[in-house]
């Protein structure tokens, strides 16, 4: 490799926020099946929800979808905050999801077999 070559293209942070667009549209139509195709089957999530800690398996995101259902108000700006040709940081500013509620969210990627997976998701809610 050349001391001075791109390992970066711009076609790849492309797949990542692709890959992660999945799961914006899978909140926004409460498409749970959706939402699963873009985490890995393995994945973890862990937030507050008030007082509460949310932690575990990425099947409570899933149990919140079912709950609240659709977020057609939903707002999001994604932004990918580092990148490697193999993991990838991004982050999700979202506003009035199911719930009305507004999020941060880390989401940590590995690309597997040619596709970008979210193995975790950090988040934080604010409260209104």
């Amino acid at each position: 490799m050349a001391a001075n070559q791109n390992i970066n293209a711009v076609q790849d942070y492309e797949d990542v926020l692709s890959a992660m667009e999945g799961y914006v549209h899978g909140l926004k139509t409460g498409n749970v099946a959706e939402l699963k195709k873009t985490f890995h089957q393995n994945a973890i999530m862990y937030g507050h929800l008030g007082d509460d800690l949310s932690e575990g398996s990425i099947d409570n995101l899933y149990t919140y979808v079912e709950k609240f259902g659709a977020a057609p108000n939903i707002k999001t700006n994604l932004t990918v905050l580092h990148k490697t040709p193999t993991t990838a940081i991004v982050r999700i500013e979202m506003e009035h999801d199911a719930a009305d509620e507004d999020f941060t969210d880390y989401h940590s990627l590995i690309k597997i077999n040619g596709e970008w997976k979210v193995v975790s998701k950090l988040f934080h809610l604010y409260t209104k």
